[in-house]
């Protein structure tokens, strides 16, 4: 449901989606890693009883330093939720990090809320080590399956999602495309008119059969994300 990225849309999922990694994918400079955190926060707010419970944030320092995320309205920056959004920064290329942090998840007690991978395929550039893309590709494929495996152990304990973010420029496919094997929904955020943004999911899960989908429109205005409608439209089985 698109309305976990935005203020008050809940951080509950069903036990069908919380066993596959959920993918955001969008153009750049669309607003992901506000949409990112503004899922963290509504995770957390869902599980506010808990003081133990957290978020792990993985990305790019001079990435977030120099694109901080935007807020929705009527979140203050200074909430205590932030405290327990914890950020991880992996190194621009470096998906051996990456790597190593998911075959080690099983260490961790307690197992985060969530796991969040902000621009996964920044990880993994076309250079010396993926000289092409099939081996670039591969790469991706195999820390995508670990970061399953992981998943699969968490929830046998507690619930935990898994939410990966990648950039697709126009006209490209998303880059995560490998297998939806792995994938429980893909959200793809479209640009719409004057300078707003569409977001929908574009993958339909088996044995979670729904009537409706649920579009949302939505802006970066003035340092805020800004959810300006929600519609629905009947999905396609």
């Amino acid at each position: 449901m698109v309305e976990r990225f935005f203020k008050g849309g809940g951080g509950s999922s069903s036990e069908k989606e919380r066993e596959g990694i959920t993918l955001l994918t969008g153009p750049p400079s669309c607003g992901k890693t506000s949409l990112l955190f503004q899922y963290a926060l509504n995770l957390l707010s869902s599980n506010s009883n808990s003081d133990a419970s957290y978020v792990v944030f993985i990305c790019v320092r001079s990435r977030l330093q120099s694109h901080p995320p935007f807020l929705s309205q009527g979140i203050h920056p200074c909430s205590h939720l932030f405290r327990r959004i914890h950020i991880k920064y992996v190194d621009e290329s470096d998906a051996v990090s990456l790597k190593k942090y998911f075959a080690a998840f099983h260490l961790l007690s307690p197992f985060p809320l969530a796991v969040i991978v902000d621009d996964f395929s920044l990880f993994f550039p076309l250079t010396h080590t993926y000289n092409n893309a099939r081996g670039r590709d591969l790469a991706m494929l195999r820390v995508l399956a670990l970061s399953h495996s992981a998943l699969l152990h968490a929830n046998k304990t507690s619930p935990c999602h898994l939410l990966f973010s990648d950039t697709h420029h126009h006209g490209d496919s998303p880059n995560l495309f490998i297998s939806n094997t792995c994938l429980s929904s893909i959200f793809t955020v479209q640009a719409h008119a004057s300078a707003s943004f569409l977001l929908r999911n574009t993958l339909h899960i088996k044995g979670n059969d729904k009537p409706y989908n649920t579009t949302a429109t939505y802006s970066i205005a003035l340092q805020y994300l800004l959810l300006e409608q929600l519609s629905q439209f009947t999905c396609s089985v």
